[in-house]
């Protein structure tokens, strides 16, 4: 049986030991490298012949950090499946991992069986987005018919893609030239219209609709 390979990029030795036991109890998954920032990364892959599966990227690092790592990722080797795993849930970091194309977010304090799930959705569905980081993430692919049906505004469209961005809303009102009490009223109006419930669950539909590029 084909053993998924993981590579685990992480400064914590022991979360990463402890990381690479629970993979290996998975049975059908094997940790192929562990180390411990994104230059060790970069020059594992580069020595490499074959790509891991899935790379487990840690955001705080020193040296090189996780969105440091995941910008390079996205220059240099797109085809690499990478799941943000961190403690930080802060929703710019989150934002700013999904922009550069991780397929997932977690935190560290998952529970097994649903990290085990995680995986497995990204290497077969390509994504995985827990709901206790997008909150109401849009349920899956299958939801698409019903996106057909959603229509939106320029306006929204403009709203939606500076929603994307690392500004604030108070930024995003000065851009757009209205009132912060306006721009509110876009964001509650598009929280209602795609049936999400964070500035996050924007960010995913915008990247499932091709909204904003990757």
């Amino acid at each position: 049986m084909k053993k998924y390979t993981i590579a685990v990029v992480d400064d914590h030795r022991l979360f990463a030991q402890s990381l690479e036991a629970l993979i290996s109890s998975f049975g059908d998954y094997e940790v192929a490298f562990y180390v411990a920032n994104g230059k060790e990364f970069i020059a594992a892959v580069e020595e490499s012949s074959t790509l891991p599966d899935v790379v487990l990227l840690d955001i705080n690092m020193p040296i090189m950090n996780g969105i440091e790592t995941m910008a390079w990722i996205k220059e240099n080797k797109p085809e690499l499946k990478t799941i943000a795993l961190s403690m930080d849930d802060s929703e710019e970091t989150i934002i700013k991992m999904l922009r550069l194309g991780a397929k997932g977010y977690l935190l560290k304090d998952i529970h097994p069986d649903v990290f085990r799930k995680a995986i497995t959705d990204v290497i077969e569905k390509g994504f995985y987005y827990s709901d206790r980081i997008t909150n109401a993430l849009l349920d899956s692919i299958d939801k698409k018919e019903k996106e057909d049906d959603i229509q939106l505004k320029d306006r929204e469209v403009e709203f939606l893609k500076l929603a994307c961005t690392e500004k604030t809303y108070k930024e995003i009102a000065g851009e757009m030239f209205l009132s912060p009490k306006t721009i509110d009223g876009y964001r509650e109006t598009l929280f209602d219209k795609l049936e999400v419930k964070s500035r996050i669950g924007l960010v995913l539909y915008a990247i499932k609709n091709k909204l904003i590029e990757i």
